[in-house]
């Protein structure tokens, strides 16, 4: 990479972070893109050269939340090895993911304008939903090597996640608690994996 390319990364990158600071603090309608260019210390016409309006930019933030979510559909089921193993590594991954301030910036922006704008912000809030497909493909593959039992995926992700979340998402995000410790990390983990097993495990 040349270096007007990378010149070119690091602004929009400054772009992106300011904007995040901005809608998070302001919401989407009161946020110009005088100020994003103002927080990011570059031009009005540079903001504009990246994305050429603001809702580009709100949903180039939501893209990157969207994408921030892929690494759970890396991890295939492995048929014939222990379930509670992978499953403890999935939700590390899960768990890894919800611990990046970056990450819960953008998803706390996501949150506030869905709340204000649903329109605006729900079909891209949708995709990053369909990210957590990626769990209950796993799980669906578990069920066809008969070590879960019969069931909706979706639904059991949906328990499976939500514990974590309930953790190490929402209290973060809506009450600005600080991440967990290792410690309760794996505590989180350990206890989230164990009672999922014990309902559907066969």
């Amino acid at each position: 990479m040349n270096l007007p390319d990378k010149l070119t990364d690091r602004k929009r990158a400054a772009i992106t972070t300011a904007a995040i600071a901005e809608f998070r603090a302001r919401g989407f309608d009161a946020t110009s893109m005088d100020r994003i260019a103002a927080a990011a210390g570059v031009s009005k016409r540079t903001v504009y050269n990246h994305f050429p309006s603001k809702d580009d930019l709100f949903e180039h933030i939501l893209q990157e939340l969207w994408e921030c979510s892929a690494v759970l559909n890396a991890i295939s089921y492995r048929q014939g090895q222990p379930l509670k193993p992978q499953l403890m590594e999935l939700m590390r991954q899960k768990m890894a993911m919800l611990r990046d301030d970056y990450f819960l910036d953008l998803v706390r922006v996501a949150i506030a304008e869905a709340i204000h704008s649903p329109q605006r912000a729900g079909d891209m809030l949708a995709k990053l939903g369909k990210k957590e497909e990626g769990v209950a493909t796993f799980l669906r593959a578990a069920q066809e090597d008969k070590v879960l039992k019969a069931g909706d995926p979706a639904f059991m992700s949906h328990v499976l996640q939500g514990q974590l979340k309930s953790f190490a998402l929402w209290p973060q995000v809506a009450m600005g608690k600080a991440p967990l410790t290792p410690v309760e990390q794996e505590a989180v983990l350990t206890t989230t994996v164990e009672m999922f097993l014990a309902y559907y495990g066969v």
